[in-house]
């Protein structure tokens, strides 16, 4: 089977959870003795290595906003439309992302990948101008076929777009951090922490967070957060803070590698997840794969995910998520039974079997039975 994937999520991530998607499952897909091909004449994406067994047929470049913008989307696109599209050879392409123009070859069938309908469900969080909502509705009408990363995001799809059922397949993400478990140095900090992964504007519900943990005594005076990855405070964050008369040094902020990631995910009191929405969300699996007790929203895709491995709360009441953070710190028995069930949880998600799916659904599409 020869599939290509086109450059759009490598010329636009140096890191990032779709981009590190589809690096697992290309490298995958190819070790199982299929032609993978990644077209990306210019690219910025960092997960590529030298060992790696398929990179991106083109020329890394420094990631610069105003680079990709003026160069590196006209070149790829004029690049993938006269090189692509004209092939013969191509048994599948696979869109990383929802393309303003039709690069698919005349011989393929086309797949795409739909991550979440957070455009289409939370439209006032994103610029007039963005695009996004739009080139999703084309590219995902286009598609002969269309993998969602949980039945929660299919049926945001179906009702949205009005996507036919048959049309769509889940294929649920994996979860990994480029450190083994074994040689984990743990985090040392003053006091215990809570930790919070990844940005922390809009429907990620940080606010939630803060208001929770000023509201609680215990939490307040015993325990800190820590806020790994999505950048320094923001004017907004500090003036929140200030608000709720937190001292700024309960909250602190790093930035780091995977090593560093693990550290925090094994020495954390709790992982807090407090998101309005998510497709699929793989932070609370990579905190289950650490030992780290999950606290997460009950809305979305994020049940589905974890299952009873998990405390649950309402993202929208601000004492319920209290509730839950003072439940799971204040009891060792209740910690331990969490992560116990987590260790069990994290057994149902890999990258191994995400890509085996994915290829059964590229067979699928082209007739080929298994």
């Amino acid at each position: 089977m020869n599939i290509v994937y086109d450059h759009q999520i490598f010329a636009m991530q140096e890191y990032g959870g779709v981009s590190r998607y589809y690096y697992e499952i290309a490298n995958r897909i190819a070790a199982a003795k299929n032609k993978v091909e990644i077209f990306a004449p210019l690219f910025v994406n960092q997960y590529f290595r030298d060992d790696c067994i398929i990179r991106p047929q083109g020329v890394k470049i420094p990631c610069s906003p105003a680079l990709i913008r003026a160069i590196t989307n006209p070149v790829n696109i004029l690049s993938s439309y006269l090189l692509i599209r004209q092939r013969r050879n191509v048994d599948i392409f696979h869109e990383t992302y929802y393309p303003a123009i039709d690069c698919c070859p005349h011989s393929a069938k086309r797949v795409i990948t739909v991550h979440d309908m957070i455009h289409e469900k939370f439209p006032h969080y994103f610029p007039r101008q963005d695009t996004t909502r739009k080139n999703k509705a084309r590219a995902v009408h286009r598609a002969h076929h269309i993998i969602c990363v949980s039945e929660n995001t299919r049926r945001d799809l179906i009702e949205l777009l009005n996507v036919p059922q048959e049309k769509t397949s889940v294929v649920y993400h994996g979860y990994s951090i480029s450190c083994a478990i074994g040689s984990v140095k743990p985090a040392n900090h003053e006091k215990p922490f809570i930790l919070y992964v990844g940005s922390r504007g809009s429907y990620k519900n940080f606010d939630l967070l803060l208001r929770a943990f000023a509201s609680s005594k215990l939490l307040r005076n015993e325990f800190s957060i820590i806020c790994f990855g999505g950048g320094k405070a923001s004017a907004r964050e500090k003036k929140l803070l200030n608000t709720l008369d937190l001292p700024s040094d309960c909250v602190k902020y790093i930035d780091g590698n995977d090593p560093v990631l693990a550290g925090l995910y094994a020495s954390a009191k709790t992982f807090v997840y407090p998101s309005l929405y998510e497709g699929f969300g793989i932070p609370p699996l990579e905190a289950m794969a650490f030992g780290c007790p999950v606290v997460c929203s009950n809305t979305s895709s994020i049940p589905e995910v974890v299952g009873d491995a998990a405390h649950l709360f309402d993202p929208t009441i601000t004492s319920d998520l209290r509730a839950a953070m003072e439940t799971v710190v204040s009891s060792s028995e209740y910690s331990a039974r969490l992560k116990s069930k987590g260790y069990e949880r994290i057994k149902l998600f890999s990258w191994d079997k995400c890509a085996n799916d994915t290829l059964g659904v590229y067979e699928k599409v082209l007739g080929m039975n298994r």
